[in-house]
């Protein structure tokens, strides 16, 4: 749920961004400390720092503001908030657009997003946190903590006679999914918005866990009633063989749920929320802060086709550890500079370096198939591969996208995206609410707009 104390915000959000772009040097020592202060306590991001003392270009990082501004005065975005860190600083924050359209609301550096799959880092990270306490293993399969997942059945392609039509089987499954699979996305498990599989598609239509009335929105049953239909249902590949992006992460919130006992937001406000003063970050919007949550346009620019965001005015029916989460850019700009950290910031250490490391390392290899790749789902590029929770880039090239070997990141279903870069020291928050066919386009402009303004 949001707090409400992080009331200074307007004015001062964009006077410190302001700030941060044209040089920290025009500011007199004490201002400086003054403005630091205000700004910690209405955003709760990063220490403020010039661009030049952190080796990048406030200048180059104005190209960021003027192509935002573009888009929004084209009627592309509704609205945007980016944040950019380096070496541990913030070096550029503005809000872009509308909050709004329908109330005419600006938006504000400290607004409130849907979202959507980069919950899906911040759960992973919950989970490797048990694996830490010695409470959960990698290798143990999940009808360990979920019993309805054993002995589970997949459904396989089969060619129809006499018009060679793909069909539909159902064959036992060659070993049970493990938690490393919930965790790299090879579980077996699908979306039922995404999977092609007919035989899925249908048994999450009927378990209720999946609708075509909003997208990526199975919050309205209870989180035991997901793991019990969820684990009836039958797989759409054999776990451990292909790369699916899935429902795993969703399963894995119940996976926390059924070893701590807790809801899973009320365990990742205490072992992550809280630790990391990420005030904003949860699974529902309180009332009092309605007014600070980002809204899209009624319908796509591009494809005129109907936006249906979740509604997150409520308690969901389960915390859907894979689309159901509500940030802010500063929030998801400390949850990222934590994680580029080795696992810590502030003083306050969510997961050891070496716990960092494995989930961000290649968990794919050759031996998994990947018939679509996390890239080209993400960036539409190649040169990426899965660790445990994030995309992980596997060398400078091959990505026709600028970034580093060992870089991590996810995105959004509603626009928004982050990367951590550990050879360049930079975090990024992009934030949005714009389910659009341009998320991709969006992902890779930002991304060459952080890189150029680079000039140690």
């Amino acid at each position: 749920m949001l707090n409400d104390s992080l009331t200074p915000r307007t004015s001062l959000a964009h006077s410190t961004a302001s700030l941060a772009v044209t040089g920290w040097k025009r500011v007199s020592i004490l201002g400086a400390a003054a403005l630091l202060h205000t700004s910690l306590a209405w955003s709760q991001a990063l220490p403020i720092a010039s661009p030049e003392s952190v080796g990048m270009s406030g200048p180059r990082l104005e190209k960021i503001s003027a192509a935002m501004q573009a888009e929004v005065d084209s009627k592309r975005l509704p609205g945007a908030v980016v944040m950019v860190a380096r070496k541990g600083n913030l070096v550029y924050s503005k809000a872009f657009g509308s909050l709004n359209n329908a109330a005419n609301a600006p938006m504000q550096n400290d607004s409130v997003f849907r979202i959507y799959s980069m919950t899906k880092p911040m759960v992973s990270v919950a989970l490797m946190m048990l694996v830490e306490d010695g409470r959960v293993q990698l290798t143990e399969p999940v009808s360990k903590y979920l019993p309805t997942f054993k002995n589970p059945m997949v459904s396989v392609a089969t060619l129809e006679q006499p018009y060679n039509n793909v069909g539909f089987k159902l064959v036992p499954a060659n070993k049970e999914p493990a938690i490393q699979d919930l965790l790299r996305h090879t579980s077996g498990l699908a979306y039922g918005e995404l999977t092609k599989n007919t035989l899925v598609k249908q048994a999450y239509t009927d378990a209720g866990i999946y609708s075509t009335a909003r997208d990526f929105d199975a919050r309205n049953i209870s989180g035991a009633d997901m793991a019990e239909r969820l684990g009836k249902a039958p797989l759409a590949q054999q776990p451990g063989t292909t790369w699916e992006y899935s429902l795993s992460v969703d399963v894995q919130g119940r996976v926390i749920e059924a070893v701590t006992g807790q809801r899973l937001n009320d365990f990742l406000q205490q072992r992550l929320f809280k630790p990391l003063k990420m005030k904003d970050t949860g699974f529902e919007v309180a009332p009092v802060n309605a007014a600070r949550l980002a809204e899209p346009f009624a319908n796509d620019p591009i494809t005129g086709t109907a936006n249906k965001l979740i509604d997150v005015s409520h308690t969901p029916g389960n915390d859907s550890g894979g689309a159901g989460g509500v940030s802010t850019a500063p929030d998801y700009l400390r949850f990222c500079q934590a994680m580029l950290n080795g696992g810590q910031l502030d003083g306050e250490r969510i997961l050891s370096r070496a716990t960092v490391q494995l989930m961000t390392a290649d968990h794919l290899g050759t031996a998994i198939a990947t018939p679509i790749t996390p890239g080209q789902l993400l960036l539409g590029s190649p040169g990426y591969t899965f660790g445990l929770g994030f995309l992980v880039r596997q060398a400078d090239g091959m990505a026709p996208v600028h970034g580093s070997a060992g870089e991590f990141m996810w995105a959004g279903y509603a626009g928004t995206y982050f990367w951590a870069d550990p050879k360049e020291q930079i975090c990024a928050v992009y934030m949005t609410q714009s389910p659009s066919p341009m998320r991709a386009h969006y992902r890779r402009m930002v991304k060459a707009l952080v890189a150029q303004a680079l000039v140690d």
